[in-house]
């Protein structure tokens, strides 16, 4: 049971499962292209769950992102034993780095569809010390990389919207 719940939270409640386009067309050998977009498939949920649920209480996204954070190193620990170290499938870390992302950002569309293009941008260019983070063991290494991907986004919206004043 409890490699069961891990691997439901692991996996975003299975929307890591989403990480396949059916196919964008064919190759002229006609071979089907597709594109694997783990990260951002299993960001959406979490970008959802914070737009319209959370809508901006920054009190109860606080709470979520504690909740998300802790229980993304446990479940990606767990799951990781099944699927392997930070496979395409685990997205729960995704979800507390997106969280992270918005915390203090004034709530409004565009400053979390920045926020979301920010955070997949980072999470997948990984400054430093992002990529140091992914040698951290187990759930931690999942994790680590993805809550400083949602660092830099918020740091990057924080400047925009407080230190520039561009306002969305």
């Amino acid at each position: 049971m409890k490699d069961f719940l891990a691997r439901l939270i692991a996996t975003g409640l299975y929307s890591g499962y989403t990480h396949h386009l059916p196919h964008l067309g064919h190759t002229a050998t006609g071979r089907a292209i597709r594109v694997n977009f783990a990260g951002t498939w299993g960001t959406i949920p979490a970008w959802l769950i914070a737009y319209f649920l959370i809508s901006g209480d920054q009190f109860v996204l606080a709470a979520v992102t504690v909740v998300v954070f802790v229980v993304s190193i446990w479940s990606a620990g767990v799951a990781e034993q099944t699927y392997g170290h930070d496979a395409k499938k685990i997205v729960i870390d995704e979800w507390a780095g997106m969280f992270i992302s918005v915390i203090m950002v004034p709530f409004s569309l565009p400053n979390y569809v920045i926020a979301f293009v920010a955070f997949r941008l980072f999470d997948v260019v990984k400054i430093p010390p992002a990529r140091q983070c992914e040698n951290l063991p187990g759930g931690w290494g999942i994790t680590m990389d993805d809550v400083v991907a949602g660092i830099q986004a918020n740091l990057l919206l924080q400047l925009l919207i407080r230190v520039l004043h561009i306002t969305l």
